[in-house]
Order: structure tokens, then C-alpha cells, then sequence
């Protein structure tokens, strides 16, 4: 990895935020997202929070760890989800999760984070990723601190809230028809982080009382709960493991991909590992035969077409890259990640025409998720190509905002305040990104 953010793939960025010390990697996919939609949704409902108000994001990060840091987001490390065997372990995850949600513990959380410490990730850690849908104004709420402080602060919950949030994820488990035994799997693999001499442990061992009673305790509410299985478990186990390739395909190597079990046979998960570590090697001519082949197993699948554009892409075919990624945004339509490659894939033809549908395609992509900085990248070049250094210097502003570097935020926001007429949407944004930039100055001083 040459910068500290780059595309992986063209549907799969990753998105480093700054923060004091490490920083937090959320990894961006429009399927790896849709997986954790359809897993989550009947958490959500049970919990009777809506399958639309929290999104579920993964974190690129070694460790085995899950968390919430707000009302509307839970993380869950790449290691933990790649750890896990079956969709119901994921799941009971998720639950546990949407328990600390559901049963207000953030609020506790939040006073605790404003008098431990100043934690001054909150407002840009997650502005890339919490803005989506036009919810700007919510972003700026938004934390996910990784500094020694912060996982003190976000991951540091008490033994009642676990065991509240044990029983209340248990119960949205069997509401929803899923298997809450499921929930022993993840306690016993973080029991085993227990023996680990404390330098070895995860974060998440140390901060979450993992101990037997709280195991006995899981055993008993299971005991109790009766579960009506749900109609949608093969779904799930379909999605599941389609994440589970598509996460080990791109983060694997891509040989040893090839060579391990789960890459072999005529299965469509196994097609697909192949597709990604062939595309990972690269060898383009064979990531693109078993795309195709995915693509008669499953024509209208939006996802594959995606990934079809992606490698054209990355293999320097803009032309059909376009073609794949039109195909994916008329089977997905509205979803801002395949928009963005599209909008790419356009920009990289770099014609007159080209550009200016680029530019179109790019707003409406924004207009989604606006707090996606490689998208903002792409649509400062696409606004500059077609004669609009107002609006490029304004995306660029709001890309460095995001970025956390508040002083090429403030320049670039002060060129576009001069550029664009007083009062215009553009300016209005620049002079958004100017008091955002100071602020995240003071705050950035202080620390």
C-alpha cells in the first residue's frame, strides 16, 4: 500500500481517518454492505429499532473487536467477522450490539467519554462513512477512536451493561428467529483470549468481562428462549458467505486464495474467491472468465457486475468498465458506491462527453453518501475538467475536512468562498468546510 488511502478495488476503499495515534480503517463495498443489511435487518426489527437505522460497518483491523459509538453505527473488525463460522455467530454479535443501542447505554458513554478524556476524533473519525443519504448534519456527531484513550472510553463497558446487553441481544436473537446458542460460539472464542498473557490480548478481551459466570449466565437464558426458525436462514447463509469470500479474496494472499479449499469446485463462492485473487495476482484474462462465469449463474446480480467494471477498470478498459458499471447501477439503482465507479470509469475515458456525464453521475453519487472522500477526489476532477474550479475547490475542501487535514480544508475553502457567487449552494458548502476546519483546528491544538 503506497498512501495511507488508496483503492484496493474500485467498489473498496480504504478510508483512513486521523486520529491521535492509530487510525481507524473502515473498508467500503456496496455487496460486503448489502451482506450486513440483510443479516442485520431482522436484529434491528426485533429490537424494534428499524432495519434502516443503524448501519453496520466493518473495520480493517487485526484485532477482534465489535462496537457502537453512536445511535446509528456498529463496527465490527475485519479479524472478528473473518473469525466467525456461521451466519448466526455474526448475528449474535450484531445483537449484542444493538442491545447497547436499544437499551441506551451510549448515553452513559457519551458523559463518561466528555469527562475521562477529550476525545477529538468525535465529529471527523466518521464523517467519511455516517453521512449517508444526505445526513450530513449527523455525521458531525459521529466517533470511532482507536488512541489508547478512546478504547478506554468506547470499549469500556461495565458488567451490568454486558449482561444487559447479553439478555436483550439473546432475546432479539429468538424474536427473530435465530438460534441464540449462537452466542456462546462468540463468547467462547474471546474465552480463549483470556488465557493470553494481557500484552497479547485483544482489546476487546480486556474491556468485556468474558468470564464463566457471564457464559453461565448465556447458557441459562438460552435454556429458557424458544426459537421458531426463520424463514430467511438460507438466505442469510448465502450472504454470510459471500462476505466471507469477499472479505478473505481481497484481504487473503491472493495465492494462497487459490490453493486453499474453500477457492475450489464449481460452487459460486468459490468462483468468486477465484475471481478476486486471479484479479489480486493480477491475471485479468482469468479474473474475467470466472466473473462471466458468475454472471450466468447470475445475470442480474448487481454486485457482479460491479466487480466485472472494477477489473476492466483497474486493467485499463475504461470503456467497458462504463458498459459493466451501467449495467450494475440500472440492476442497483441509487446505490452511491457503484455510482462513484461508474462516475471513475468515465472520468478515466477523459473526453468532453465523458467527463460532463461523469460529473452528473459523480453529484448524484454525492448526494448519497457526501462524506466519501475518494469520491470527493473524483468529483473536484471531474467538476475542474468541465470548467467549474468553484465547485473542484469546494469538493477538495470538503475531502480534506473529512481527511482531518484542517489547514488544506481552510485553504481550499477560502479559494472556492472566492470563486463562487455569494449566497450559491457551492459557497454555502465552502463556508460549512471553513467553520469545520476551524474548529477541528482548536480541537487538534488542544490535544
Amino acid at each position: 500500500m503506497r498512501q495511507m488511502l488508496r483503492y484496493l478495488i474500485a467498489g473498496v476503499f480504504w478510508l483512513s481517518i486521523a486520529l491521535p495515534a492509530n487510525a481507524v480503517t473502515v473498508i467500503r463495498d456496496a455487496e460486503l454492505e448489502q451482506a450486513l443489511r440483510q443479516l442485520a435487518r431482522p436484529i434491528l426489527q426485533a429490537a424494534g429499532l428499524g432495519a434502516n437505522r443503524v448501519r453496520v460497518l466493518v473495520v480493517k483491523d487485526n484485532s477482534l473487536n465489535a462496537f457502537v459509538t453512536d445511535s446509528r453505527h456498529i463496527f465490527i473488525t475485519s479479524a472478528l467477522v473473518q473469525r466467525l463460522r456461521t451466519p448466526e455467530a455474526l448475528q449474535a454479535v450484531l445483537a449484542h450490539e444493538v442491545a447497547h443501542i436499544a437499551n441506551g447505554h451510549l448515553t452513559r458513554r457519551a458523559t463518561n467519554a466528555r469527562v475521562a478524556s477529550r476525545i477529538t476524533a468525535i465529529g471527523f473519525a466518521l464523517a467519511a462513512v455516517g453521512a449517508a443519504k444526505g445526513e450530513g448534519q449527523a455525521a458531525v456527531g459521529l466517533a470511532a477512536g482507536t488512541a489508547s484513550s478512546a478504547r478506554r472510553v468506547f470499549f469500556g463497558h461495565t458488567r451490568a451493561e454486558e449482561a444487559s446487553a447479553d439478555q436483550s441481544g439473546l432475546r432479539y436473537m429468538a424474536r427473530a428467529g435465530i438460534d441464540p446458542a449462537a452466542m456462546l460460539e462468540v463468547l467462547n472464542l474471546f474465552r480463549g483470549q483470556e488465557a493470553l498473557r494481557p500484552g497479547r490480548q485483544d482489546p476487546y478481551a480486556r474491556t468485556h468481562p468474558l468470564t464463566r459466570d457471564r457464559l453461565r449466565a448465556v447458557k441459562g437464558y438460552v435454556a429458557g428462549l424458544s426459537t421458531n426458525p426463520s424463514e430467511t436462514t438460507k438466505t442469510n447463509a448465502y450472504w454470510f458467505a459471500r462476505m466471507d469470500a469477499k472479505l478473505k479474496g481481497f484481504l487473503g494472499n491472493p495465492r494462497r486464495v487459490l490453493r486453499s479449499k474453500e477457492a475450489k469446485g464449481k460452487g459460486e463462492t468459490a468462483i468468486l474467491r477465484r475471481a478476486i485473487a486471479h484479479h489480486k495476482t493480477p491475471n485479468p484474462k482469468k479474473a474475467l472468465a470466472e466473473v462471466n462465469t458468475l454472471l450466468r449463474l447470475r445475470p442480474r446480480d448487481a454486485f457482479y457486475h460491479e466487480l466485472k467494471g472494477q477489473i476492466l477498470l483497474e486493467s485499463g478498459n475504461a470503456s467497458a468498465a462504463a458498459a459493466s458499471y451501467k449495467n450494475a447501477v440500472s440492476l442497483a439503482k441509487g446505490e452511491p458506491l457503484i455510482l462513484g465507479g461508474l462516475g471513475r470509469s468515465l472520468l478515466a475515458q477523459n473526453t468532453k462527453a465523458s467527463n460532463r456525464e461523469a460529473m452528473n453521475i459523480l453529484i448524484r453519487a454525492r448526494s448519497g453518501d457526501p462524506g466519501d472522500p475518494t469520491l470527493l477526489r473524483d468529483l473536484a476532477l471531474a467538476h475542474a475538467r468541465n470548467g467549474q474550479p468553484g465547485l473542484a475547490s469546494v469538493a477538495t475542501a470538503e475531502r480534506y475536512a473529512i481527511l482531518g487535514r484542517f489547514k488544506d480544508a481552510a485553504i481550499h475553502g477560502k479559494r472556492a468562498s472566492g470563486q463562487l457567487p455569494q449566497g450559491s449552494a457551492g459557497w454555502l458548502r465552502a463556508q460549512d468546510v471553513l467553520r469545520f476546519a476551524k474548529t477541528g483546528a482548536k480541537q487538534k491544538k488542544r490535544r
